[in-house]
């Protein structure tokens, strides 16, 4: 297995921002299986040194992404894979810095003449945004290479998922769980206008849980129970909070409230990651969706710290092109 970055505990070694990698003896074995984590920013702001959120999944000659924020084909190709390969992508909910590559997936793969059919996978609310993309796509569709009757074709399907689906396809079965990322804890009479999955990818050899954006979630530990890995979100609130400060001083008090509403609903502290990896029974837990962006060793010393709080087990901090 090829893993890239590495935290035991709260001993790290990393790179982050350009700081070397310690990679053993283990990571130096290839597998047929590989999570790759494509973008690892905290959208939707970009950053100079991570890429909006973004992933693949590699089953045996198949690839998946998981979830396409802006610049995830990009990416892909520098980690050594091509747009048309593409087999299938898992939104985990329809954020924009989650599904802002979309477009240029479709259609960088459709100007390629692809000859694969793409299978999209994402909660309610996809096949409506796959939609509206094909058909904003229609008129360079239409013209093509400028060669009479050759338009291009699209050949996309997409597959809706709630709590509880699940996928078969060749060595992997996908089951998605509904987490806390839109919901409204306290408050059963207000309508919840989205969804937001998190996925575990159950392999031959291993099982891999995707959280996406999340809060709390006892949905999420049980998804994950006992995987072999768990890739996860995470936000400093405070931090995040006088980042908003700063940027937005004339911002109404409850106007802020709000926006501090919203992260400790719908996103995990540092500690609180620790709690949902070890109610899963996991032995690895690996941080992506970082906010704010982490740029020194010292800053993702502290996390791992925080999260060691409630988590024995390995902990890894992400970067862009990692692969686990």
């Amino acid at each position: 297995m090829k893993v890239h970055s590495v935290l035991a505990g709260v001993a790290l070694s990393l790179s982050v921002c350009g700081f070397s990698h310690s990679v053993d003896a283990e990571a130096e074995e290839k597998s047929s299986n590989l999570f790759i984590t494509l973008g690892t920013n905290g959208g939707p702001e970009g950053s100079t040194n991570r890429a909006q959120p973004a992933n693949a999944l590699i089953v045996g000659d198949d690839l998946y992404l998981v979830d396409a924020g802006d610049g995830a084909g990009g990416q892909l190709v520098k980690a050594g894979y091509r747009l048309p390969t593409i087999k299938g992508i898992f939104l985990s909910h329809l954020h924009f810095d989650h599904t802002g590559g979309m477009l240029a997936i479709l259609g960088q793969r459709m100007q390629l003449n692809s000859p694969e059919k793409l299978t999209v996978y994402g909660p309610p609310g996809t096949k409506h945004l796959i939609e509206g993309l094909l058909a904003a796509m229609e008129p360079a569709a239409q013209a093509a290479y400028g060669m009479p009757g050759r338009p291009w074709r699209a050949d996309v399907s997409v597959v809706e998922l709630v709590d509880a689906s699940t996928v078969d396809l060749p060595g992997l079965k996908v089951t998605a769980a509904e987490n806390s990322h839109f919901k409204i804890p306290g408050d059963g009479s207000a309508e919840e206008l989205a969804k937001s999955l998190a996925f575990r990818f159950d392999l031959e050899d291993r099982s891999i849980v995707f959280t996406g954006d999340t809060g709390p979630s006892e949905a999420v530990e049980q998804l994950a129970k006992n995987a072999d890995l768990l890739i996860i979100e995470m936000m400093d609130i405070p931090a995040v909070l006088e980042i908003v400060r700063k940027s937005n001083p004339n911002m109404p008090p409850r106007a802020l409230a709000g926006v501090e509403w919203h992260f400790r609903a719908h996103h995990v502290l540092p500690e609180q990651v620790g709690v949902i990896a070890a109610e899963a029974e996991v032995p690895r837990v690996v941080i992506t969706h970082m906010a704010p962006n982490i740029t020194s060793e010292a800053q993702a010393q502290g996390y791992s710290e925080e999260i060691a709080k409630a988590f024995s087990g390995e902990i890894v901090i992400a970067n862009d092109l990692d692969q686990f």
